[in-house]
C-alpha cells in the first residue's frame, strides 16, 4: 500500500524539513477566519471525496484524530504538500500556502468541525 512506501521515505524528509524550518526561525501565521472556513470546507469536501465524507476512510485512509494519533505533524504536512506519487493523493503545494497546510494538519489532529 502507498503508506508503507511513504513510511520508508518520510524519516529522511522529516530531517530535511526540520533543518529547513529550524533555519527560518519564523512563527507560522494563522489563516484569517474567512480563510479558515474555506479551508474546513476544502478539507471536508475535497479531501472527503477520497478519505470519506466523514473522513473515516474511503479510497484513502481515515483522517480522524484517532487514525492520525501516531502520525507526526511533519509527516502530515509533507503528505499534504508533496502528495504521494503513484497514488490519487495530489500535491497541494502551489495551491495552498505552507501556513494553510500547517493549519489543516492542526485541524486534522484536533478533529475537523464543519464550518
Amino acid at each position: 500500500m502507498w503508506w508503507s512506501n511513504a513510511a520508508r521515505r518520510w524519516p529522511a524528509a522529516l530531517g530535511l524539513f526540520a533543518v529547513a524550518t529550524a533555519s527560518v526561525g519564523e512563527t507560522a501565521t494563522v489563516p484569517d477566519t474567512g480563510r479558515q472556513t474555506q479551508l474546513r470546507h476544502l478539507l471536508l469536501q475535497d479531501c472527503g471525496s477520497c478519505h470519506g465524507m466523514t473522513l473515516r476512510g474511503g479510497l484513502g485512509p481515515a483522517l480522524t484524530p484517532e487514525a492520525l494519533a501516531e502520525k507526526p505533524a511533519e509527516y502530515l504536512y509533507l503528505t499534504i504538500r508533496e502528495g504521494h506519487p503513484g497514488t490519487p493523493m495530489p500535491p497541494w503545494q502551489g495551491i495552498l500556502a505552507d501556513e494553510e497546510i500547517r493549519w489543516l494538519v492542526e485541524q486534522l489532529h484536533n478533529g475537523v468541525r464543519a464550518p
